[in-house]
């Protein structure tokens, strides 16, 4: 500290830069003398190492003064302060710290009298030159210039000052206690009682040695299930260990953390712990911070290790791991006025950011509720109620709140009944009328059609007198019993949600070695069938969760636990699901969403009770030691210099506590020789086990010592190698999934991804790519970093574009077909996409923007290419980012843009199926068969394109143009177009080879092959003709009618099918009988398939029943099989002539009475028969002979009435003068069998488009 000073001082007198002193001191010397802070270190530690716990000196000095030593003078507050802090290591075990910070009186007339000259400097600068005010960036986080820059000097100098021979100066001084397990109240009362002894005008009974030897060397664990007495200074302090199947330790007061923020800003940044958001703490009150973040860390998720970087107060040094692209849970101290508009984070897309001194939370967009989260919070609220504290919190802290909560403690004052409430319950409702969380869960539950049970504080959970007394205070034991019945309620959450993870564990790998081995390519857990049995509420929010890696870590350690002993906290997870499979007989009935509520809260309060009240074990009292005469002097106020030599090592008395913990210690040597023993090669399974567990647990957890410039590179390094390799798993596992789905839909295997996991997937590249932008940002601007480089890069490249021709437009050369008719090019440009985002009026924020353009490049295949041009301009990359940004890592960058190059070899529809409420313009071209005659014709046609999301309606085409543009809301995947016109004038008759309607926002081009004529007199004398699309690939120099491959759509039947139907001139391969029976088993097999689908993950029906290989082809090879085609008097005979001459003779034989029951069921499908074939008929619609045919195919399945028509057909005489004696349609047993198949389809809710069958009306 002396040095510090001494160092500024020279650097100033040599007139020389103080940033050398500025940096040592990590404070902004702006700031007056007292208000800066210093280096800090550690002066003694106790004892000086343990073998298997070394202890790392920076990283203590750090965590027990994060902001570095301070001075005080007798004016200021001194308050003596307590915080914790949490140090986890690299193979995820964690040390507890506990820090009592106090304020001693500085002796040394040197460092007085250089502060005293610190003053002086200080004040002469304030007087001579008006302070610049420091632009808050990333650097000025740590410390913002006091307000104090305008006033004047006198002012200065009466509140700001120190003058030697007038003021006492004091410095900050702190003693920590680390513990294996987080015992925070016996800590923090050993610490208090530490202090006391020190500052009491008597000197403590017994020299402060003999404490701290006893609590280092003669105190044990309490063992699991026990609770230990020992003995502070002045009095015992007991503390209790959770047995093996209850819930681990966490000491931490939930009650205050409520009270800090409210139940349901609580249940909303717990929500981010779970999905590994960066949460960012930000308080001007230190142990508030650390207080919040561990219990946070360490008292809500027992069965889930966080993956979080845990900082719960950033040190000035570290301000640069804000910039990780990781998961952290971090405290800010704030400074007195400072604005939340004024900090620059360099991370916000996904960032929970927590100002808790304010009770406000931000939480990122597109942030998932927690399931059943209004009867969570109700539960919750009623466990807050019994021990009177407002589920707001201090927040707004209501009339009513402050009532119960006096009432609640004066009756605790005068009940004598060890703080249990009275057995006359008290009605919550009449006490809390005012109370504004209450009311806002009765009209939500009013809204939702919850019911909400009455709530009412029950009886006691133990009602005693007072005759036996507890060995810890009331309102300790009322802590404890609301700190286990919260977590139990939380816990509870998770055991019903997970109840029935086991049966998704896929247990692939015969052994330990080869599991480890091949982890990163096994999946280890179906997540598909998981969220495929899950109640729909939960999917938003368990989608995110299973991506997790706390989520992969837990399921690591349940395969993991078939070789090795299981994990302590997976142990209790497991059996609690245990217990509730003996209480539910049945497993189904676990995945409701039914909220049930938790039964174990009366149960965790008694067992805490007992162990309190019945105390286990009891340590040896302090005593004298072995020590030099006139050693440990007390001087009151000054933590004395302690003879390191007895507290170096512990007793040699034969101490029964000592014997038991080395034999435990000689245990844990035995285990680890033998477990190094088995293993062949431990080194390579440390490292697979490393890999296994996270993307590097030395990522996730940086060391805190040493932190010299090189280790911060090397830092950048491992978060660099961390986000390329994330990348990397994340496209393989995007494209893996994608593929193996199209596989399914080309007839291989199962499908093995969801619509919500797809959607969850990208939403994670979203957030990937938000992080990687964000790594070693110069200066933040706006919420997400990538929009922002975008923006620049946008007003670079219009600045140039006005100047010259944009280097990225493609020619507008036009795509040609055999016709010449063409489809001008859609032209590439990452500007153009921006401008597209950038018009969508429903997008609100810059995060949203950055999403949607990434979706949108993903649908257009252009996302690697986009970021490839951005990334090129080198100059704009450079003024944005710091050197060791991961975007300046050029091999790092190359790598990551071939990882997203892979994605284009899947179809993505990740933009028109999210945004379906937007406006998008669309083109259409009709490309005619013949290049002249017949390319236009003179009557009025007309056009109307649907899609999975609607259609738009009828839009007359302009005569004599076959291109036109319109604009309508988003209409999904494209499905049908119908096509048609009036029939008037001179050239009425039209040949159209197919219709091309393209997005032009997403570049995907449908065509909708048609290959027919539409006109009276010509083929089945058609106006109008429904049309089944198909998309095309998006290469330009590929021929127009190429179809694309993924997925594989089916389209509508093609040209040289449809005329081989009409005509069949014998020149076409005519499929034989086996092959027409195993088409119509093919087609009833896709449409069973789709309705097994989840309802969001099934395609278009439309397809499956007209599409190439759909249900209506496949019976029009049935009835075409043997049918006389033979022109007679030069006219096609078509399918529907028959079933008109069908219609005939049912109608005229419908006098015939019935005199057999049989005949009653032939008598009504006759009449159905009749009445569907006649509506058709009388269709307002121009429909042709072959359309009428598909109509009565779509409504015959709709009704599931084909089953019924089909024997009527094969048995009626038309049937004999129109098929040939071997058709299948007069095999009786082909004709049942075919009925079989369709009567498969008789269970299913068929919903027709309504371009299929518009106008007609059964």
């Amino acid at each position: 500290m002396l040095g510090v000073l001494y160092k500024w001082l020279e650097a100033d007198l040599h007139g020389k830069s103080s940033d050398a002193a500025d940096r040592a001191a990590g404070e902004n010397f702006d700031q007056s003398p007292l208000r800066r802070t210093f280096k800090s270190k550690v002066l003694a530690h106790y004892p000086q190492n343990i073998e298997w716990n070394p202890f790392d000196q920076d990283a203590v000095n750090m965590l027990c003064m994060p902001k570095g030593l301070s001075f005080r003078t007798q004016a200021d507050n001194r308050e003596p302060q307590l915080h914790s802090f949490l140090i986890t290591r690299e193979d995820g075990s964690r040390t507890y710290g506990f820090v009592l910070t106090f304020y001693e009186e500085v002796t040394s007339k040197q460092i007085c009298t250089a502060m005293q000259t610190l003053y002086q400097m200080h004040n002469a600068e304030q007087y001579s030159s008006v302070c610049a005010s420091s632009s808050c960036s990333m650097d000025s986080l740590a410390s913002s210039s006091d307000e104090g820059d305008a006033t004047s000097l006198a002012k200065l100098q009466r509140y700001n000052s120190y003058d030697i021979s007038r003021d006492l100066l004091y410095v900050s001084k702190c003693i920590c206690l680390i513990t294996p397990l987080p015992f925070m109240q016996a800590c923090k009362k050993f610490l208090i009682q530490l202090y006391k002894a020190v500052t009491s005008q008597q000197p403590p009974p017994l020299p402060l040695e003999s404490y701290i030897h006893n609590i280092l060397y003669e105190v044990p664990l309490p063992p699991p299930g026990r609770s230990l007495k020992f003995y502070g200074v002045y009095e015992p302090i007991v503390c209790q260990r959770p047995g093996p199947n209850e819930l681990p330790l966490s000491d931490y007061p939930l009650r205050e953390v409520f009270e800090l923020l409210g139940l349901e800003n609580l249940v909303q940044v717990f929500t981010c712990v779970l999905l590994e958001m960066q949460i960012l703490l930000y308080s001007q009150v230190l142990p508030t911070l650390s207080l919040v973040a561990d219990s946070l860390e360490t008292a809500s998720v027992f069965e889930f290790e966080g993956q979080h970087v845990s900082v719960p107060i950033l040190p000035a040094s570290l301000l640069h791991f804000l910039d990780a692209p990781v998961p952290y849970l971090m405290g800010l101290q704030s400074k007195e006025g400072t604005d939340r508009s004024k900090l620059e984070l360099p991370q916000e897309a996904n960032l929970c950011f927590v100002d808790i001194d304010n009770h406000f939370i931000e939480l990122p967009e597109e942030f998932p509720q927690f399931p059943n989260k209004l009867e969570f919070i109700q539960e919750i609220s009623e466990v807050l109620l019994q021990f009177g504290i407002p589920p707001e919190g201090n927040l707004h802290c209501s009339e009513s709140a402050t009532k119960l909560k006096n009432l609640v403690l004066n009756d605790l004052v005068n009940d004598k009944k060890n703080g249990n409430i009275p057995s006359n319950a008290i009605n919550m409702y009449e006490l809390l009328k005012g109370n504004e969380t209450i009311a806002r869960l009765q009209a939500l539950t009013k809204r939702t059609g919850v019911t909400v049970e009455k709530m009412t504080i029950t009886a006691p959970l133990v009602d005693r007198e007072g005759d036996v007394k507890l060995q810890c205070e009331e309102l300790e034991l009322r802590d404890y019993k609301l700190n286990v019945q919260l977590r139990e309620v939380f816990a509870n959450r998770f055991t019903q949600m997970f109840a029935d993870y086991e049966a998704f564990v896929i247990q692939a790998a015969p052994d330990m070695e080869s599991w480890l081995t091949n982890r990163e390519q096994m999946q280890n857990f179906d997540k598909a069938s998981f969220l495929s049995d899950q109640p729909e509420p939960y999917l938003p929010f368990l989608s995110h969760f299973i991506e997790t890696q706390m989520f992969a870590t837990f399921i690591d350690n349940k395969i993991i636990s078939q070789w090795e002993e299981k994990d302590p906290f997976l142990r209790v997870f497991d059996s609690r699901i245990e217990k509730i499979r003996l209480y539910n007989v049945r497993a189904p009935a676990l995945r409701t969403s039914n909220y049930q509520k938790c039964t174990t809260l009366k149960e965790a309060a008694q067992s805490i009770e007992q162990r309190l009240m019945k105390i286990d074990h009891t340590a040896i009292h302090p005593h004298l030691l072995d020590m030099k005469i006139g050693q440990g002097k007390y001087e009151q106020g000054f933590f004395p210099k302690l003879q390191s030599d007895v507290l170096a090592t512990g007793p040699t008395n034969n101490n029964r506590w000592a014997s038991r913990s080395t034999t435990a210690q000689r245990r844990k040597d035995r285990l680890r020789q033998h477990s190094e023993h088995i293993a062949l090669d431990n080194d390579l399974r440390e490292k697979y086990m490393q890999e296994a567990r996270s993307l590097g647990k030395n990522l996730r957890q940086p060391k805190l010592s040493d932190l010299s410039p090189a280790v911060i590179a090397q830092t950048n390094c491992k978060f660099v190698e961390g986000l390329l390799k994330e990348c990397r798993m994340k496209t393989k596992r995007m494209l893996v999934e994608k593929m193996g789905h199209e596989a399914v839909e080309l007839g291989h295997g199962e499908a093995n991804i969801t619509g919500l996991e797809e959607n969850t997937l990208i939403a994670s590249l979203c957030d990937l790519l938000e992080r990687i932008w964000s790594h070693g940002l110069q200066v933040k601007q706006g919420k997400s970093a990538l929009w922002s480089h975008l923006l620049q890069y946008q007003e670079r490249e219009e600045k140039q574009e006005h100047s010259a021709e944009s280097p990225v437009a493609v020619g507008t050369e036009r795509r040609k077909s055999d016709t010449g008719i063409t489809l001008p090019t859609l032209r590439v440009s990452l500007i153009q996409d921006m401008r597209h985002v950038q018009n969508m009026s429903e997008i609100k924020t810059d995060v949203g923007r950055a999403r949607a353009w990434i979706r949108l490049s993903l649908e257009k295949k252009l996302l690697s290419q986009h970021l490839k041009q951005l990334l090129s301009n080198q100059a704009l990359a450079k003024k944005l980012y710091k050197r060791y940004a991961f975007l300046r890592c050029e091999e790092e960058r190359e790598q990551f843009l071939y990882h997203l190059l892979s994605l284009n070899a899947v179809d993505y529809f990740c933009f028109t199926s999210v945004f379906t409420t937007i406006m998008i313009p669309y083109r259409s071209v009709i490309i005619p068969i013949k290049k002249l005659s017949n390319a236009i014709t003179t009557s009025n046609p007309w056009i109307c394109v649907s899609g999975e999301l609607g259609d738009t309606g009828i839009m007359q085409i302009p005569k004599n143009h076959l291109e036109m543009t319109f604009e309508c809301q988003n209409l999904g995947k494209m499905t049908t177009v119908q096509i048609g016109h009036d029939n008037s004038g001179l050239l009425a008759k039209w040949l159209v080879d197919c219709v091309m309607v393209r997005n032009e926002i997403t570049g995907h081009t449908y065509k909708f092959p048609c290959g027919r004529w539409l006109g009276k007199g010509v083929d089945d004398g058609s106006l109008e003709r429904i049309l089944i699309g198909e998309l095309v690939s998006a290469t330009c120099d590929e021929e127009l009618g190429k179809q694309c491959r993924t997925p594989p759509q089916q389209k509508s039947p093609t040209t040289a099918r449809r005329l081989s139907i009409t005509s069949l001139t014998g020149k076409n391969m005519k499929p034989n009988a086996g092959q027409i029976q195993e088409g119509i088993g093919e087609a009833v097999n896709n449409i069973v398939k789709h309705f097994h689908k989840p309802e969001k993950e099934r395609g278009s029906l439309t397809i499956l029943l007209c599409g190439e290989n759909g249900l209506v082809a496949a019976l029009e090879q049935v009835f075409h099989h043997g049918f006389k085609s033979s022109r007679m008097f030069h006219k096609n005979v078509f399918l529907w002539d028959f079933i008109e001459k069908a219609l005939a003779y049912f109608e005229t034989s419908d006098q015939i009475g019935d005199h057999e029951e049989g005949l009653l069921l032939q008598r009504s499908s006759c009449k159905s028969f009749c009445h569907y074939v006649n509506a058709i008929n009388t269709a307002p619609r121009n429909i042709g002979k072959d359309g009428k045919f598909q109509i009565l195919v779509c409504l015959g399945t709709r009704d599931h009435l084909l089953p019924q028509w089909l024997p009527l057909l094969a048995e009626c005489p038309p049937i004999t003068r129109m098929y040939e004696e071997n058709a299948l349609l007069r095999d009786r047993m082909t004709v049942n069998s075919l009925i079989r198949v369709l009567q498969t389809l008789q269970d299913f809710n068929i919903v027709l488009e309504g371009s299929l069958i518009k106008g007609v009306d059964v």
